[in-house]
């Protein structure tokens, strides 16, 4: 996640508490991904992510997905900072059936370097939602769909979303019917959303607002939701929402800070757990829940359906 300061956010920032309740409408078939054990999917997340470079996570996360009977191309691009200088990166990008339109999934797997020159493993930042992701993708292939779905897995988003403009301008936008990211899901059932993404994502946020009512999902609105690849897409006006997901306590807190304004109840100098954790030493491998992962991956599998049967 795009993260630079959580307390000057909250000082701006007002708004009221939304959690997602709307009217019942016709439910659609829930897909049930083939139970994978918790075990299986930490030990994914260790395989792919624990104790390695941007480069190596790539490459692991190559071979796991070959594992899985899943296609995945490298993209590559030049990418970089005046910090960091010029940087090659490369996206993962797996695509599944065809169609005239895509809805495309995103989550960033590359990790921050740290002060002392060590790389974070980036767990609940953000192996969490790419291992999710991965359940979606093996949820979803073979599925009939009238779109085509495309899971781009991206690089440098932690220098400033560099991946998802590089896989953006060389995609057909128009092509795009709704994006769903994924950034920040490593642990808990509360699935936080923001509907700042422009009025073009309404009916990304009605879908995903009947499918929480639907199926009883803790779902916390976020009228000011932290950056992440989304603001690529929404920029270019395209339709998208952001997901994550916390224990229920650790999304309000979130919320708050970054929606309730300088009277928002909250501890002077308060920063949520989350915050604490990502982008420090301590965005460790044992914050990882399997189980919770793999129902945040069944919650996007049933999204992206729900978004596929959705009139054009």
């Amino acid at each position: 996640m795009l993260f630079r300061s959580l307390v000057a956010a909250a000082a701006l920032l007002t708004a009221a508490p939304v959690v997602a309740q709307d009217g019942a409408q016709r439910a659609l078939p829930v897909v049930v991904i083939p139970g994978p054990s918790e075990g299986q999917l930490i030990q994914n997340a260790a395989s792919v992510f624990a104790g390695k470079t941007n480069e190596e996570r790539r490459d692991a996360l190559v071979r796991l997905l070959r594992v899985y009977g899943l296609d995945p191309a490298v993209q590559t691009f030049e990418g970089g900072t005046s910090r960091t200088g010029p940087m090659a990166g490369s996206n993962v990008v797996v695509t599944l059936g065809d169609g005239p339109r895509d809805i495309v999934l995103t989550a960033h797997y590359d990790a921050v370097k740290l002060r002392d020159g060590s790389m974070s493993q980036g767990i609940v930042d953000n192996a969490g939602s790419v291992v999710a992701m991965i359940e979606a993708m093996k949820a979803l292939k073979g599925q009939p769909t009238s779109h085509r779905l495309i899971f781009v897995l991206t690089d440098q988003e932690e220098l400033g979303l560099i991946g998802a403009k590089a896989w953006l301008d060389a995609h057909d936008k128009s092509r795009i019917r709704a994006v769903i990211n994924a950034d920040v899901a490593a642990y808990g059932r509360t699935v936080m959303y923001g509907e700042n993404n422009g009025a073009q994502s309404g009916f990304v946020l009605a879908a995903l607002r009947s499918q929480c009512a639907e199926q009883g999902v803790n779902c916390v609105a976020f009228p000011v939701y932290p950056p992440s690849d989304d603001r690529v897409f929404s920029a270019a006006g395209v339709p998208v929402v952001s997901l994550g997901t916390q224990d229920a306590v650790g999304a309000h807190q979130m919320w708050l800070a970054f929606n309730g304004g300088e009277d928002n109840g909250l501890k002077e100098g308060f920063v949520p757990p989350v915050f604490q954790r990502i982008h420090s030493p301590e965005d460790k491998l044992s914050y990882l829940n399997g189980e919770d992962v793999a129902r945040f991956g069944r919650f996007i599998t049933d999204l992206t359906l729900r978004l596929d049967r959705a009139a054009p």
